[in-house]
């Protein structure tokens, strides 16, 4: 690195100011632990002043019922991202080690995202009629006050985006807790939206933490009114648990198991590459990795074969090297737990199909793993791995595809290999997962909702319900009496 990257100092962004402390905490690349620069830890005066700075930004201007300034402000950061989006992408990649076009396309979404929900600003509406002759009464959204928003740091930029821009479309303002994994890049977001001039102070606050000192004050602040966490199920059922006593609205994006499921008429010259990628792509620290491969008896054979072998010939190397199909993990611990829980599969009876492993001894760096097993209930099906781990399962008919795709407890997503025209939509309205790809994986549009049933989630982002999750609604009852004036 230069000495320039590593002189980085990332500041955090609290009611309108730009804060850095030239003495931060260092952020080190996952890949071969070169310091990239310094980044600003949250401390409990930066906390205050942005849940304090946040409510008055909600209660004293006009944000919260100005459609023209929000679409207008909501445009301005898109423009902003857009134009340092190389930037942006270049530092995803170095600091949390996936490849550089997968931080390209994580960063490239987020300004259609702010876009849609630009839009959104100008299109919520609510409802009216004439009761009975005399009474009229109309139900309208308001926006609910504070929003606090938990990031996790696999895809720091787009899930910020993903849960902020919704927020402050419908009127609410936001405190974002970003990961400190990737605390340049959240410096990158925190210049950016000190450079948006029409961003009024205290609508967005964004900090960086290690800790969980802001996620404790966002989940159990009487300040805050809607909490949207991503990350893990266990963590969810925390977050859960400390906003109960104030009744704050909770969304949640959780973890996931998604079965692939792969029937005997699908094309698996399309299927085995996507299923390459499911299981690699962020190096399988994503929470719609492909991580069950369901395989229909008849094509078992020759799908177990050809995805050993794509699998086994995935190059793993730093991000930003163009030569690399997956980049490190985010640490070497957690490498090292991933290898635990296949090691232990292992020895619970799966055969390994791939056996990868630590390229070395504290290592980032883990080759994928393929696994077989027989069991639904196998730890291995049912815990979420957060790494580059497949398992390999055989079913004869629909009915056994379906049994064990819901055999879970999550239900976060799933996808449906087969060229027959009927059968994807049939097996489909079965499962239960919030999306559910054909012959395809990872396709999402802003226009249409994102969430998970069962432990994978509570509510949805994205598609105009991502606006209402944000939003309570008010009635108004008017009486009008008929007759002479």
């Amino acid at each position: 690195m230069t000495s320039a990257a590593q002189a980085t100092e990332a500041g955090n962004f609290v009611d309108g100011e730009l804060i850095a402390d030239s003495e931060g905490s260092v952020s080190r690349s996952p890949a071969d632990g070169t310091a990239l620069g310094t980044y600003t830890e949250a401390d409990t005066t930066q906390v205050q002043g942005a849940l304090s700075g946040a409510r008055r930004a909600f209660d004293e201007t006009d944000w919260a019922f100005d459609r023209q300034l929000r679409h207008k402000v909501l445009n301005q950061l898109a423009d902003r991202i857009e134009a340092r989006s190389q930037e942006l992408a270049k530092m995803l990649s170095r600091e949390n080690g996936k490849l550089v076009g997968e931080a390209q396309g994580e960063v490239g979404s987020a300004p259609a995202t702010l876009r849609y929900c630009a839009a959104l600003a100008l299109t919520s509406t609510g409802r009216a009629a004439e009761v009975r002759a005399g009474l009229h009464m109309s139900s309208v959204p308001e926006p609910i006050g504070v929003a606090g928003v938990i990031v996790p740091w696999n895809s720091p930029v787009i899930l910020s985006v993903r849960s902020f821009a919704p927020a402050l479309s419908a009127g609410c303002t936001a405190v974002v807790k970003m990961p400190s994994q990737t605390g340049l890049v959240n410096g990158i977001l925190h210049e950016i939206y000190a450079d948006t001039p029409g961003l009024p102070p205290g609508v967005l606050s964004s900090l960086t933490e290690s800790g969980d000192l802001l996620a404790l004050e966002l989940g159990t602040s009487p300040l805050v009114g809607v909490l949207s966490y991503t990350g893990s199920t266990r963590v969810g059922r925390e977050i859960m648990a400390g906003a109960a006593p104030t009744l704050k609205r909770v969304l949640l994006e959780l973890g996931g198991k998604t079965p692939m499921i792969v029937f005997d008429d699908a094309d698996l010259d399309t299927a085995v590459p996507v299923l390459t990628k499911g299981v690699t792509v962020f190096a399988g620290q994503f929470c719609m990795t492909g991580s069950r491969v369901l395989a229909q008896r008849g094509v078992s054979g020759q799908l177990r074969e050809r995805l050993t072998a794509a699998l086994e010939a995935v190059v793993v190397g730093p991000g930003d090297d163009p030569t690399s199909d997956m980049g490190p993990m985010i640490d070497a611990a957690s490498a090292s737990r991933v290898d635990g829980l296949v090691r232990r599969a292992i020895g619970s009876g799966a055969r390994p199909l791939v056996r990868g492993g630590l390229l070395a001894d504290g290592s980032a760096f883990y080759r994928p793993s393929l696994l077989e097993v027989h069991s639904v209930e196998s730890d291995i099906v049912q815990e979420e791995v957060f790494g580059p781990v497949a398992t390999f399962e055989v079913f004869d008919n629909e009915d056994d595809a379906v049994a064990l795709a819901n055999g879970t407890r999550y239900g976060l997503s799933a996808a449906v290999w087969s060229r027959d025209v009927d059968r994807p939509l049939r097996v489909a309205r079965r499962l239960n997962a919030g999306t559910v790809w054909t012959n395809s994986w990872i396709v999402m549009a802003d226009q249409f909702e994102e969430g998970g049933f069962k432990q994978s989630g509570l509510g949805r982002l994205r598609g105009p319900r991502a606006l209402e999750e944000f939003q309570e609604y008010k009635t108004y009852v008017h009486p009008v009496r008929l007759g002479g004036g």
